[in-house]
């Protein structure tokens, strides 16, 4: 794969940017290049941009053709490029006037009608009011459609707030549009878990979607609005959500490989750039543009862009495995939020201030969050981070949910990496958090019929300690544990504890039957061997008995649903039903 260089990149800047070499003048080059890259695949009323490849979403032809328009009208617009909104303009003129599907219940027009929406509000002076009186007319109406159209609820609750805003604002049926607004901002608070953190929608789905989606939108909003109120709630939430959401960048700009929608990739960045531009963040300017800028780096140098400079379907190039049926030739394009850090005008100290490393990269860290019931694990030798997933679950997109781990350097195996496997069946479902603590996180879940499967984790530095006790499966049923996919460049480790024979597989007794094992992810070349890091003794009585080599010693009693976690003789927390 070659990296992706734009012909009027500048030289890297290592003064300023000593661990990217990008400065805004490296956004900007990029987004030129990829707004010049999709202009020739407009209709020739620039209505639609039919983008190459043999991979329709579910939704169509048409409405591909709107989201290559909306996503890439975003970048133009955070770009404030105003030789590239004249096309725009165009498009939108002959959109509006029959070319562009209705917005229907529940359909994707009404996810690019936000897009268009936003941009339009963001650009008003370079496009909006240029245009006819005409053209403003049938698009307000054409937006207006999205303010009765019922979404998913999820996420999609908040592009009528969207639309809402913008119509209220050029006073397009205000009382509705503000209906619109009320009504998605009350909803997506019962997703509200606390902490800065969302679910995206019913249910336990914890991922990027918190950044780039629920709190994108109502603090644009309220920051459009300038409603101080709304600003400083959720403004509020975002600051509180920063301070965990930087710790899932690896030293090497990639974010965590976890959730769906994958292929937006530098998506990701979105909510640094948006703490910066409102002012609620806890992170320094430097932090801010390092973190953004890396991930950015890391996909350009990895194949994200084509040799005709288009953004793929994939992660780093074209990867069907990071694809849902609602992914088209231009949803990559959701990366425009990357942008929206040109808001910020170059004298901001967000790119002023010279880069300070991530949090990955200033010291080895093993941090619980409480709200999604996640422990994150990061080492500042490698720059690694992995994530142990005891309380994220949405089973319609697994494996990228259900797993008890990812990290940043690796992907989900179709083999079932990081799984426990109770008589042939490898399912995680009905996932129950039961606690996060100093250095440690535990659930309980569904594998298979009556069989329940309380699992904890234990880490430092590098190491893991795993156990899994098995209840309600038949005496004699076998067992599989495995974790972290061999992958190069990196060592995968998985060594038996207790219960597990050399190929880490074991059998249940009568009643509930402990197993566990030690594991690690590094990509240190020479580490200390990992049966000298850490050791597990079970007593008699199963409680584990957790022996680093430079820490206290760790017990722990695991019951069918139930944890306690002790050191230094007193109990840290105990958690279950």
């Amino acid at each position: 794969m070659q990296p992706f260089r734009s012909p009027s990149m500048p030289p890297e800047d290592r003064t300023l940017s000593p661990y990217t070499g990008h400065t805004r003048a490296h956004w900007e080059a990029t987004a030129d290049a990829l707004l010049a890259a999709v202009a020739p695949y407009a209709t020739e009323d620039q209505a639609l941009y039919h983008l190459p490849g043999d991979r329709p979403s579910w939704s169509g032809r048409l409405s591909d053709g709107l989201e290559g328009y909306a996503r890439t009208l975003l970048l133009a617009a955070f770009r404030r490029d105003e030789k590239a909104l004249e096309r725009y303009a165009d498009g939108l003129a002959a959109g509006v006037s029959g070319v562009w599907p209705h917005i229907e219940h529940r359909s994707q027009p009404l996810v690019e009608a936000a897009s268009v929406a936003l941009a339009l509000r963001l650009t008003r002076p370079l496009l909006w009011d240029r245009l006819s009186d005409g053209v403003r007319q049938r698009a307000a109406a054409w937006l207006g459609e999205a303010l009765t159209a019922e979404p998913w609820p999820c996420n999609w609750e908040l592009f009528p707030v969207t639309v809402g805003g913008f119509l209220q604002e050029i006073g397009y049926e205000p009382d509705s549009a503000q209906e619109a607004v009320d009504r998605g901002l009350e909803r997506i608070e019962q997703w509200y878990v606390g902490d800065g953190w969302y679910t995206d929608g019913d249910g336990r789905p914890f991922d990027y979607y918190n950044g780039w989606a629920m709190h994108l939108y109502p603090v644009l909003h309220a920051w459009l609005a300038g409603d101080a109120r709304l600003l400083d709630l959720y403004g509020g939430r975002l600051s509180a959500h920063l301070a965990d959401y930087a710790r899932l960048f690896g030293a090497d700009g990639a974010p965590l490989y976890q959730g769906r929608s994958l292929t937006y990739r530098f998506a990701t960045t979105a909510p640094l750039w948006l703490g910066a531009l409102t002012g609620r963040t806890p992170l320094p300017p430097g932090e801010t543009r390092r973190l953004a800028s890396g991930a950015l780096r890391y996909f350009l140098d990895r194949g994200a862009v084509d040799d005709r400079g288009l953004l793929t379907l994939g992660w780093h190039g074209p990867d069907s495995a990071v694809l849902q049926g609602y992914s088209g030739p231009a949803s990559p394009y959701w990366a425009s939020k990357a942008f929206l850090g040109l808001l910020l005008p170059a004298d901001h100290e967000v790119w002023t201030a010279p880069e300070e490393p991530g949090p990955a990269e200033r010291a080895d860290a093993v941090t619980p969050i409480a709200a999604p019931n996640w422990l994150l694990q990061s080492t500042r030798s490698d720059g690694v981070v992995r994530l142990h997933n005891h309380g994220s679950e949405d089973v319609r997109y697994d494996p990228h949910y259900t797993r008890l781990a990812y990290s940043t350097v690796t992907v989900p195996s179709p083999a079932y990496d990081n799984t426990v496997t109770v008589g042939g069946d490898p399912s995680r479902t009905s996932i129950e958090p039961l606690g996060v603590g100093e250095g440690w996180a535990a659930s309980r879940h569904t594998a298979g019929e009556g069989v329940r499967v309380t699992s904890l984790v234990v880490a430092r530095g590098a190491a893991e300690v795993r156990a899994h006790l098995v209840a309600g499966a038949a005496p004699g049923t076998p067992v599989r544990v495995t974790g972290w996919t061999p992958t190069e460049g990196l060592g995968a480790e998985l060594l038996p504890a207790h219960n597990l024979s050399g190929d880490l597989t074991g059998v249940t007794a009568e009643g509930p039957t402990l197993f566990t094992a030690l594991a690690r992810l590094t990509a240190d070349q020479d580490p200390v061997p990992l049966a000298e890091v850490v050791s597990v003794r079970v007593a008699d009585t199963g409680e584990i008995r957790v022996s680093w080599t430079d820490g206290p010693e760790v017990r722990i009693r695991l019951g069918d649903g139930e944890v306690a976690v002790s050191d230094d003789g007193e109990v840290a927390v105990s958690a279950g039903q």
